[in-house]
């Protein structure tokens, strides 16, 4: 249990945000299984991997992704409020809340930067060349997912801001939509 409640929002939303960066993970292991997906090379081929270090990256900017995407849980789970025994040194000690609150806030404005100038060329000639339009907008489909990832996280760290560090408690004999006032 948290020490406060987690909206039923925050715990949905926390179990969402993977869910947003596994189409791009999954595209980009079609590149490692042999497929172009669409992608063609500066001489209007199709582009493949060259070597099984480029495999091996894709591979590791896959997992590494989702297991970011994964830390997200860390707003709404327990151990997001203290350390689990088994970490050295802080084992089982209460989680400053601005320890969780700033490094969460600063990967989602860069998660919301990274993205934006990800995109900047998508619905431009500038943009990557691919065999077809349906390529294109698979590729599309499956980044564009990314772009919810920051924001959804600012979501999410604001209500652990609001639940851990302001110290917000339900007024009492007011149900619903989240009357607080500070303790």
């Amino acid at each position: 249990m948290t020490e406060h409640p987690v909206p039923r929002w925050a715990y949905r939303l926390a179990h969402v945000i993977p869910f947003l960066t596994l189409p791009s993970g999954l595209w980009r292991l079609g590149l490692v299984a042999g497929s172009s997906m669409g992608m063609l090379d500066e001489t209007g081929r199709p582009l493949h991997l060259q070597n099984a270090g480029e495999a091996a990256y894709i591979v590791f900017v896959s997992l590494f992704a989702e297991a970011v995407a994964l830390t997200a849980f860390g707003l709404v789970k327990p151990w997001g409020e203290v350390a689990p025994r088994w970490i050295p040194f802080i084992g089982g000690r209460r989680v400053a809340p601005y320890a969780a609150i700033i490094p969460a806030t600063l990967g989602a404005l860069g998660l919301i930067a990274i993205w934006t100038y990800g995109f900047r060329d998508v619905f431009t000639g500038d943009f990557l060349p691919f065999s077809s339009d349906a390529a294109a907008v698979l590729m599309i489909s499956c980044y564009a997912p990314l772009q919810l990832w920051g924001p959804a996280l600012l979501v999410l760290t604001w209500a652990y801001y609001r639940r851990r560090a302001r110290g917000f408690n339900r007024v009492p004999g007011r149900a619903g939509a989240g009357s607080a006032s500070p303790s």
